[in-house]
């Protein structure tokens, strides 16, 4: 007789035979414990300045190599990945929070509000997003800023701007799955043991539609995390003192040919950070997937 094994256990079997995602999550967790435990293993403080060492390649005094002040850019890439890393994360529970909230009120009704919903979403949908950002950006920064601090206003800003222009997919997936979950036989046994809507929705339908949820999660950290990298970019995040990645990859533009470490770092950060979370997001796909043998 074989042993029972719970879906959760099953899950994680098969998200681990998936050998690039597993890479993706060593490479994210490394990541991850870099930029948290890195103040301990390194205790720089990012606005040092060392005229000496300006511009000055990878060495033993600074292994990332220094910038135009001479700033140490191991330190600034540790701070600034907690803030990318966070930004990036934030935006996702915000999409995912609104996506489900309207794909579920969508998925559960008939008629009006269903269009309606629908019509909104295909309206943000069709939205440039980057000129949108860079609107609400110049129109509310210094609102948030007086409200939240002057960091503390800049990230509440961007993660409520890039997660709220990145609900749409979410919501249309959670959408689909509650017009096919709604009308399966273990729904019908609930609602005619008197079942409310509510519970319907919060103990049999949304806890079977989490799987695709959580796959496409994964892959708005991925957005999040670039869109912030662009507006530091652009110079429209974080302020020049806070050293996001994006905003390292900003200052390090004028210096490409004399001092390319300076861009490589940071480049080279963000892109195995959205690598592995693409990763992630296919092994969560093929595991969460009952169709597919693995």
């Amino acid at each position: 007789m074989r042993p029972v094994v719970s879906p959760a256990r099953e899950t994680w079997r098969r998200f681990r035979r998936h050998r690039l995602a597993m890479i993706g999550l060593v490479i994210l967790t490394l990541l991850v414990l870099g930029v948290v435990l890195g103040p301990l293993l390194w205790p720089v403080a990012i606005n040092d300045i060392d005229f000496s060492a300006t511009l000055s390649a990878p060495s033993w005094d600074h292994p990332f190599g220094a910038d135009d002040l001479g700033q140490d850019l191991l330190a600034r890439m540790i701070y600034g990945g907690r803030i990318s890393l966070a930004v990036g994360f934030a935006a996702m529970l915000v999409s995912a929070l609104l996506g489900v909230v309207v794909g579920s009120l969508a998925g559960m009704s008939r008629g009006m509000l269903d269009s309606f919903l629908m019509w909104v979403t295909d309206l943000f949908l069709s939205l440039p997003q980057l000129p949108l950002l860079l609107l609400f950006i110049y129109l509310f920064r210094d609102t948030l800023k007086a409200a939240f601090g002057l960091e503390g206003g800049v990230f509440v800003m961007i993660v409520t701007v890039i997660g709220g222009l990145r609900w749409m997919p979410v919501a249309r997936l959670v959408r689909a799955q509650f017009l096919s979950l709604r009308e399966k036989e273990f729904v019908e046994a609930a609602r005619s043991q008197g079942a409310t809507r509510m519970r319907q929705v919060v103990h049999h339908i949304l806890p079977n539609a989490l799987g695709p949820v959580i796959v496409a999660a994964t892959m708005e950290v991925s957005f999040a995390i670039i869109s912030e990298s662009t507006l530091s970019f652009l110079g429209l995040g974080f302020p020049p003192d806070i050293p996001t990645w994006g905003r390292i990859l900003f200052d390090a533009n004028n210096y490409l040919d004399s001092a390319p470490h300076w861009a490589l770092f940071p480049g080279a950060a963000i892109f195995l950070t959205v690598l592995s979370i693409n990763f992630i997001g296919d092994g969560l796909r093929d595991a969460f997937d009952p169709r597919r043998v693995i």
